[in-house]
């Protein structure tokens, strides 16, 4: 059953350009979870990429949707580091809360980091890879198993407002790191 959900999942969406975006259902401890994968060429180094990405409190910076980041323990782009956000999270909440803390770091390839809510842990992975004289970034994005409504929601929207969402964010970061 689980293979012909994930098959029924891939086909519903037939415009999905795999390269760019992979969205699915995974089975991890018999739960299903909802997974997004986009990447975006940046025509600058990694070095130069790195700063947008590794200081969350800039983040708000690439953002289409209003939401600040304070640093409220560690380091900046430190693992251990905390954070507390606020922002919009669709459909319609303007002021909600996470907290969110580093978990793994190899400056200029890789951040990962867990943001915690009502709903569990999300974990959010940057991935910068060179290419010529660019960087690749990919964002993976990690959703718990969510409750309610959400169980059945989430795995509907991340690929319509989540996969369009996010590719406007990571073209403001492209933006924002080749200095436009």
């Amino acid at each position: 059953m689980t293979s012909n959900l994930k098959f029924f999942t891939y086909y519903l969406f037939t415009e999905i350009n795999i390269e760019e975006y992979i969205h699915h259902f995974r089975i991890e401890k018999e739960l299903i979870m909802t997974q997004l994968l986009v990447s975006q060429f940046i025509n600058a180094p990694a070095d130069v990429v790195w700063p947008w990405i590794a200081d969350i409190t800039k983040h708000s910076q690439w953002s289409p949707k209003p939401f600040e980041a304070k640093l409220t323990s560690g380091a900046i782009g430190a693992v251990g580091s905390a954070y507390s956000s606020v922002g919009f999270v669709p459909p319609a909440e303007k002021d909600h809360k996470n907290e969110v803390t580093i978990t793994e770091v190899v400056p200029n390839r890789k951040i990962v980091f867990k943001s915690h809510d009502e709903n569990g842990y999300f974990t959010n992975t940057f991935t910068l890879q060179s290419e010529g004289s660019g960087t690749n970034v990919t964002f993976q994005h990690d959703f718990p198993r969510m409750k309610g409504i959400g169980l059945i929601l989430v795995p509907l929207l991340v690929p319509i407002v989540g996969k369009r969402d996010t590719k406007v964010r990571l073209g403001m970061l492209k933006d924002r790191a080749e200095g436009k």
